[in-house]
């Protein structure tokens, strides 16, 4: 019996093993390739370089039309921080306004949003671009970051829903008697509160604002507003081959730098926000 559970143990950890090295290979790779020539990119696949080279950063950085990473980088982290202010705003009140307030047609509305998180975004992506380029939008941020303020991600609207469920109901009770008003109540006790799952909404909406590639190549036009990940893609010629594999690969080791320093610093609040709203409510 003994035997069994140390071989069971073991095959098991074995497999946790083999899978772990699988999934971080690609991004080690990646990174050790940055740091070689361009030359030996493909013809020398291992993760120990022959020769190392700080040439790829260089080149990479130097950007596109005249515009550097550097500005990309500034484009991409503005766009985060707008997007997140947006997201905590609205969201947050609606999902107060959907756990606390009792108004006419809350389970409807509620029941509305809920099927927005069923809808392929790809549905609505040839109305909203009439609507933005009606407005003039197209070409800036506008059509990125003004959603945003209107409580259009479902998904942070219910999870803040979720946990603000979670909270005692006394605890608003006895600030009202003490004379809060509800607005009174959701900024002193509810916010607060939910800071768990306002650090998980502010993740969240980080590493999708970051790590978005479509919406930045459909709307973003002019490389003064290129986002990083908008900015990857000129690596790519018109015949469709990367010109340019070393400044890539550079510039894309760079792009994770600020996700896994947010996300490792940051850990705790997400872990903690995403199990209580997953266990209760």
């Amino acid at each position: 019996m003994k035997t069994n559970t140390v071989i069971r143990h073991t095959l098991t950890h074995l497999f946790i093993i083999t899978l772990g090295v699988l999934m971080v290979y690609p991004i080690l790779w990646m990174i050790v390739s940055s740091f070689k020539p361009n030359t030996m990119i493909f013809s020398d696949p291992g993760l120990i370089p022959k020769a190392v080279t700080l040439e790829n950063y260089v080149t990479g950085w130097k950007g596109y039309a005249g515009t550097t990473f550097g500005r990309f980088f500034l484009n991409s982290l503005f766009m985060c921080v707008v997007a997140i202010i947006g997201n905590l705003l609205s969201c947050t009140m609606a999902a107060y306004a959907f756990a606390r307030l009792k108004f006419v047609g809350r389970g409807l509305w509620f029941a509305v949003m809920m099927i927005t998180l069923m809808l392929p975004g790809h549905v609505t992506l040839v109305p909203r671009y009439i609507m933005f380029n009606t407005f003039g939008w197209v070409g800036t941020y506008l059509p990125i970051l003004v959603p945003k303020f209107l409580a259009t991600d479902a998904f942070f609207v219910f999870l803040l829903v979720q946990f603000i469920r979670s909270l005692p109901k006394e605890l608003d009770e006895a600030a009202t008697i003490d004379g809060c008003s509800p607005i009174g109540v959701f900024l002193r006790i509810i916010v607060p509160l939910a800071s768990p799952a306002l650090v998980t909404t502010a993740l969240f909406t980080f590493l999708w604002t970051w790590d978005d590639f479509f919406n930045h190549l459909l709307y973003l036009t002019k490389p003064e507003t290129f986002s990083v990940s908008r900015a990857l893609r000129t690596f790519i010629g018109d015949a469709g081959a990367v010109s340019n594999w070393g400044g890539a690969l550079a510039m894309s080791t760079l792009s994770m730098i600020p996700a896994f320093i947010l996300f490792f610093s940051l850990q705790k609040y997400f872990v903690q926000g995403i199990t209580t709203t997953g266990l209760k409510g």
